[in-house]
């Protein structure tokens, strides 16, 4: 490990979540707007998923939004369950199994009334999806552009299961009408400063957490796979284990995105499991940088920011995306490692 080079990628990291801090202060304490940073924040921590299986492995899931998905239903699934509905039949059901014709609460659901369960299953449920698809994927050596077209097509199927089966799982509508995240005495309004501060605190952990994973023994076998896995096998190394590694990490930051996100959206959709959302994580990993955390962190939340101000202004209302797209494709074409590419050139 380069001592000096980890350093300064500390150094820097640690100033960007510090001065994350300030961001409520800067507001106004405004809940609009707190609100509306608290989700850049959680869709950063989704881009940083991806880096690590993208941009460190070469690992081109265009499915990651499952892993994110499948996070933010069990996080809804728990809450759902402490929310007094309007609409509940005689066992408290949730409001949609009653509309449904659902007497009792399916089995699947009866875990979720512990919140400790529902966290835990937010990060091992989509864990659990990448193993299973790590040992069919990586043990049959599968690589490039058909590991992209798999994983795209497990989250479509996942995505039609959850839209088919609304008698448990809201469908369309998705999982709404859910009661505020409570630990202990403390509340996490989503429009208040303390679930701010409980998404900048998770994300600060998992950031460093996986800064030290990249900087390790197994980060650089990651880096070696991506740049020649022939060369990683013929060493020695079991290159789908590693590979699968490298994807279950990922499973388990989206997940946690995810259930973050849900905390602030208040409800959990589909279309947090549906394909533009998938394609939207390329695009701020690639123009973040995807062989940087914090490239693709700063890079998805500079491009939802940017579609949320350009899309909110009446001059860009019919042009935002266009503009959106303008932006990527100079990226593209100008800074193929991203804005982290830009700023290791001209400033380290």
């Amino acid at each position: 490990m380069n001592k000096k080079l980890f350093k300064n990628d500390f150094f820097i990291y640690g100033v960007v979540c510090f001065a994350l801090l300030f961001v409520p202060a800067l507001l106004g304490d405004d809940p609009f707007y707190i609100n509306k940073s608290s989700t850049y924040i959680c869709l950063g921590l989704l881009a940083v998923s991806l880096s690590l299986s993208w941009g460190y492995t070469g690992i081109l899931n265009l499915g990651n939004a499952v892993f994110f998905g499948l996070g933010s239903y069990c996080m809804a699934m728990s809450l759902k369950l402490k929310t007094d509905a309007v609409h509940t039949g005689s066992g408290g059901l949730p409001d949609f199994m009653v509309w449904n014709n659902v007497e009792t609460l399916p089995w699947f659901w009866e875990p979720f009334y512990s919140l400790t369960f529902g966290i835990l299953a937010g990060i091992f449920v989509p864990v659990l999806l990448a193993i299973i698809l790590g040992f069919f994927i990586f043990r049959g050596r599968i690589a490039g552009v058909y590991v992209a077209i798999i994983t795209l097509a497990v989250m479509l199927v996942v995505y039609l299961l959850i839209m088919d089966q609304q008698r448990y799982t809201g469908g369309f509508n998705g999982i709404t009408d859910l009661v505020m995240l409570k630990v202990g005495g403390l509340e996490f309004d989503a429009y208040g400063s303390a679930a701010y501060y409980l998404i900048v605190g998770v994300m600060t952990i998992v950031i460093f957490l996986s800064l030290l994973i990249t900087k390790s023994r197994a980060g650089l076998i990651f880096q070696a796979i991506r740049d020649d896995e022939n060369r990683v096998r013929f060493l020695g190394y079991s290159v789908g284990t590693y590979k699968t590694a490298s994807m279950c990490l990922s499973a388990a930051i989206a997940g946690i995105a995810g259930m973050l996100y849900t905390i602030v959206m208040e409800f959990a959709s589909p279309t947090f499991l549906a394909v533009p959302l998938s394609l939207s994580i390329v695009i701020w990993c690639a123009v973040g940088g995807r062989q940087s955390l914090m490239g693709s962190f700063l890079g998805a939340i500079v491009i939802t920011a940017g579609q949320g101000f350009l899309s909110e202004t009446e001059t860009f209302l019919h042009t935002w995306t266009l503009i959106m797209g303008l932006v990527f494709i100079l990226t593209v074409l100008f800074l193929p490692k991203g804005l982290a590419g830009a700023f290791e050139k001209y400033f380290k």
